[in-house]
């Protein structure tokens, strides 16, 4: 979520506004660029075909290595309370802004996804992290991934994929916190922002899509 403080290199995206080359160089600001997506499918992690949280169990069985295996991944698992689905579920509760020199922003998640308004400010300059709260439910989710893609002006400024992980389904809410952020800063950089961030697993199942706006000011919203 970051903008160029660069004043050509401005000059030089809205140039290049028919293309996607501009927008490319100032992702160049944020902490990571476009990925490939022909390198994530070939680093996929394949697990054969989707079965039940059940039958995964009951597969193998006899071979201690990948029941110790199973049994670390599933952690705390109420093995009798699972049931036969195939699809995992991934329910988000909040995310949160993580910035040393604040109290955390605490933001709901609308059920559709979409906040009304703006729904954060972030103050030009800060260090900050996102923390995702989120609970996993029916079956193992698979290579969890967040990817997020922000435009100003009609214009892509930045896009990233990270990955959050695997994890097994419990009755407790995970919480993963993301890689140190650095808001950008200068005239440039402040102004409102519009922002896509999707959850995606390796099914390539969109767990939820978030589109919302931002602003980047000089100081935190007082509302916040």
């Amino acid at each position: 979520m970051g903008l160029v403080d660069d004043k050509n290199k401005e000059k030089d995206a809205r140039q290049e506004s028919d293309g996607d080359g501009g927008a490319a160089r100032d992702a160049s600001s944020f902490n990571t660029a476009d990925q490939d997506d022909d390198n994530d499918a070939e680093n996929k992690l394949h697990l054969g075909p989707q079965c039940s949280l059940k039958e995964q169990l009951e597969k193998d069985k006899d071979d201690e290595s990948l029941r110790k295996w199973k049994e670390q991944l599933l952690g705390s698992v109420d093995i009798n309370n699972i049931g036969e689905t195939l699809d995992p579920e991934v329910k988000f509760i909040s995310v949160a802004i993580v910035a040393p020199e604040r109290p955390d922003i605490v933001l709901s998640i609308p059920e559709d996804g979409k906040p009304h308004g703006l729904w954060f400010t972030l103050k030009e300059g800060c260090h900050y992290r996102l923390k995702f709260s989120f609970q996993v439910s029916n079956n193992i989710v698979s290579g969890l991934k967040y990817t997020n893609t922000v435009w100003k002006s009609g214009l892509r400024v930045f896009s990233t994929k990270d990955m959050i992980g695997t994890f097994s389904p419990q009755q407790e809410p995970y919480t993963h916190e993301m890689p140190e952020e650095t808001a950008p800063s200068g005239f440039m950089a402040k102004g409102s922002y519009t922002a896509k961030s999707k959850f995606i697993d390796d099914d390539n199942k969109c767990h939820l899509e978030i589109n919302y706006t931002f602003d980047i000011r000089k100081d935190w919203s007082s509302k916040e």
